[in-house]
C-alpha cells in the first residue's frame, strides 16, 4: 500500500527552554507541517510513504526534504515553483501558560500555486491512498482549488482518501469561510479524522442533547450523535475518528482515541501524559497510526484505535514536529509497556 500525503512544508522556529518569544535570543529550527509529519509517521511504521508539496528552490527547502528522505519518505513527487517556504514560530507553553503559534506563511510557493501547473494524473501514479488536511484549503483560494483537483482525480482513480479536518482559525484569511469550502472536499473522503469540536466548527454539527461541544463534558452518546450526523452528511465516509483530550496543564494531558464506524463506538485506554516534551504533531501521529492501523488491521477497529492512540501518546515525548518511533515501541505501549531501560 502506497500512501501519498499532500500539504505545505514548513520551517518551524521554536523558543528554547519554554521561553516566551519576546525573551528569545535564539530559536531552534525544525522542519515539518501536518501532512509531512504524517508522511514521516507512516514511514516509521513500515508503510510506503510519499509526500507531495510545492516549494521554492533554496537551501532551506533542500534541507527539509533531505530530513524527510532520511526518514524513508519518498519526496520525488515534490514540485518546485516560485515563492518562499512557509514559517511558523512556536512558543512552547508551561504549566498554566498555553503554547502559542505565530504564522509567517504569506506568499509561500504553495499558497501562490497555479493549479493548472500540477499534473495530478502523474502524481497519483502508483498511489493507493491519498491523505490531506483542512490546513491546505485554508492557505489560499488557489490551494483550495488544488485540493479540489486532487480529490476529483483521486476519487476517479478509486484511491482511498483520508482527511484530518485540522481547523486553523488564523489561516482562513482570503475571503472564503471553511463552511463554504470544506463540504465539497470532505464529501469525497473515505476516512475522516478531526478534533471533536471540528464538526461543529465546519458544519454546525453538535450532539443532539447539547447546544455546543465547546467546554462541554461529552458522554459516549454525545460522541455517537456527532459521529452519526457527520457520516450521514458525508455518506462516502466509512468512519469518523477523534481524540478526547483533557488538558490539565500545558505539560500534563490525558488522551483517549475514538473510532466510530458501522454504528459502533471504539475507544482506546485513557493515557495519562504527565511530562509532555512537545505536543505539536500529536494529532498527526494519531493520523499516521490510524492510516497504518487500517492498513495493517483492517476491520479490527479496536486494535486500530489502540494503535493510533499509542502512536500519538509516544509523540508527546519527542521534540520537533514529527514522531520518531518504531513498530516495536508502539506495540509495547499498546500492551501496557512502561518507561524502563531497554537493554
Amino acid at each position: 500500500m502506497n500512501v501519498l500525503n499532500f500539504g505545505e512544508l514548513l520551517l518551524r522556529l521554536s523558543t528554547q527552554g519554554h521561553q516566551r518569544i519576546p525573551q528569545a535570543h535564539q530559536l531552534d529550527a525544525h522542519y515539518g507541517g501536518a501532512e509531512a509529519n504524517v508522511a514521516v509517521g507512516l514511514a516509521q511504521l513500515g508503510i510506503n510513504s510519499s509526500y507531495f508539496t510545492v516549494v521554492p528552490q533554496n537551501d532551506l527547502t533542500h534541507t527539509a526534504l533531505s530530513r524527510l528522505a532520511a526518514q524513508q519518505v519518498n519526496t520525488t513527487k515534490v514540485s518546485f515553483q516560485e515563492g518562499r517556504l512557509g514559517i511558523y514560530f512556536l512558543e512552547l507553553g508551561k504549566g498554566i501558560r498555553p503554547s502559542k503559534v505565530v504564522y509567517d506563511r504569506a506568499y509561500s510557493a504553495l499558497s501562490m500555486i497555479d493549479p493548472s501547473k500540477i499534473d495530478w494524473e502523474e502524481i497519483f501514479e502508483g498511489i493507493d491512498w491519498f491523505n490531506w488536511s483542512g490546513i491546505t484549503p485554508a492557505i489560499s483560494q488557489s490551494a483550495a482549488l488544488l485540493c479540489q483537483d486532487a480529490l476529483a482525480i483521486a476519487e476517479k482513480k478509486g484511491i482511498n482518501i483520508s482527511v484530518d479536518l485540522n481547523y486553523r482559525s488564523k489561516l482562513w484569511q482570503y475571503g472564503k469561510t471553511p463552511q463554504e469550502v470544506m463540504p465539497s472536499l470532505i464529501e469525497k473522503c473515505d476516512y475522516i479524522f478531526g478534533g471533536i469540536d471540528a464538526p461543529e466548527t465546519y458544519f454546525g454539527i453538535v450532539p443532539k442533547a447539547k447546544k455546543t461541544v465547546k467546554g462541554a463534558k461529552l458522554t459516549d452518546e454525545d460522541i455517537i450523535s456527532i459521529s452519526e450526523q457527520l457520516l450521514d452528511k458525508f455518506p462516502k465516509a466509512q468512519l469518523f475518528s477523534t481524540t478526547l483530550r483533557d488538558t490539565i496543564t500545558s505539560t500534563h494531558n490525558q488522551l483517549q482515541g475514538v473510532v466510530f464506524t458501522s454504528k459502533q463506538l471504539y475507544k482506546s485506554a485513557l493515557f495519562d501524559i504527565p511530562e509532555i516534551v512537545d505536543r505539536v504533531g500529536g494529532g498527526d501521529a494519531f493520523m499516521a497510526g490510524l492510516i497504518a492501523g487500517l492498513i495493517k488491521y483492517g476491520q479490527d477497529h479496536q486494535k486500530v484505535v489502540n494503535y493510533a492512540t499509542a502512536n500519538s501518546v509516544w509523540k508527546h515525548s519527542i521534540a520537533g514536529d514529527y514522531n520518531v518511533v518504531s513498530e516495536e515501541e508502539i506495540l509495547s505501549l499498546m500492551e501496557g509497556g512502561k518507561a524502563v531501560i531497554a537493554r
